[in-house]
């Protein structure tokens, strides 16, 4: 991977922020795109939002983004484009937690910083047999201790960089390597026979379900559409008209209509209704439809705004809405 090595704390910074809740295969265009396009940390807090959230368009997880901005921006301001080379300030940034300012911290600046991520989590877990949930305050400083005390201070870029290969490679999470691992005579998890079980999670992710109807309301070449500025999924994210419903809903466009009761004098016309999409987010799933209106003649909606079919890939849209139109809506082009 291009990071590996890497000393240029803006770009470990942003590898590691692109692949938090991302596999490094979808992770790694990204990072090669911004890269590009934002050369340094400068650039990209000179950048408006709206080009960022584009170019992250797909990643999911916008806060991160949101707090790549804000971070990007501090640093700038407050710290002349250049990252503190202090553990305790980089946690102080938004979006950078113990982890990623431990990363930062060891391979830019060689500070005695211990990275802990997932693959470290796994090999201490099995090779000391620690049964402590990873997910709990007091695992986390137990697994974080541990860690502390076995990193090669005067090395510890290297030292970090080998521990999580290790765990990337031999001590996987499923079909470990262990007949062909070096620690295979004093790793507590498998004399014990623990190694499917280590590490251990204390929290179990309960999924709620929300039903998204969506509706392409069209008139001659612009299309109605609006921005999400709550505190929910998918802020600051455009996105068609939307009714939610606490339930699943069979007549979808009937339904919808009734939600489009200031569109009724405009004369609303159904071109067509989608067949059913989800979409799996950490807590929750999102399902739904999509249904075409076209009206003869336009009308203001409260939170919206009509803009031209052919600038819709200006805007960022969530992966759910991708999904049926396309990576750049070309379907509604």
């Amino acid at each position: 991977m291009p990071w590996k090595g890497e000393r240029n704390p803006y770009f470990i910074w942003l590898s590691e922020i692109i692949l938090q809740q991302t596999r490094v295969q979808q992770g790694l265009p990204y990072y090669n795109r911004f890269i590009e396009k934002y050369p340094n940390v400068g650039e990209l807090a000179a950048a408006q939002d709206e080009e960022v959230f584009k170019l992250w368009e797909g990643l999911g997880y916008y806060s991160r983004c949101r707090n790549l901005l804000k971070t990007a921006r501090i640093v700038a301001t407050d710290y002349a484009s250049e990252f503190p080379a202090d553990y305790n300030l980089l946690l102080k940034l938004p979006g950078i937690g113990p982890y990623t300012a431990a990363a930062i911290a060891s391979f830019a600046f060689g500070l005695p910083e211990a990275v802990v991520d997932g693959n470290v989590y796994r090999v201490l877990a099995r090779f000391f047999g620690i049964n402590t949930p990873i997910d709990t305050t007091i695992g986390k400083k137990i697994f974080s201790a541990k860690a502390f005390k076995l990193l090669a201070h005067k090395e510890s870029a290297l030292y970090n960089q080998a521990i999580m290969d290790f765990g990337a490679t031999v001590c996987l999470p499923k079909n470990p390597l262990c007949g062909v691992c070096v620690f295979n005579k004093q790793c507590a998890g498998l004399l014990n026979n623990q190694i499917g079980i280590l590490p251990v999670k204390e929290k179990k992710l309960v999924k709620t379900t929300r039903y998204f109807y969506y509706g392409l309301i069209q008139c001659k070449d612009e299309i109605l559409i609006g921005q999400r500025n709550d505190k929910d999924i998918w802020q600051n994210l455009f996105e068609f008209f939307l009714a939610e419903s606490d339930e699943p809903r069979e007549n979808v466009a009937e339904w919808l209509a009734d939600k489009f009761a200031l569109l009724s004098e405009a004369s609303l016309h159904l071109q067509s209704v989608s067949e059913g999409y989800k979409q799996l987010l950490t807590h929750r799933k999102i399902e739904g439809k999509f249904v075409q209106f076209k009206l003869e003649k336009k009308v203001d909606i409260i939170g919206y705004n009509w803009i031209k079919l052919k600038n819709l890939h200006k805007y960022a849209f969530p992966i759910f809405i991708q999904q049926y139109a396309g990576k750049d809506l070309k379907n509604l082009a």
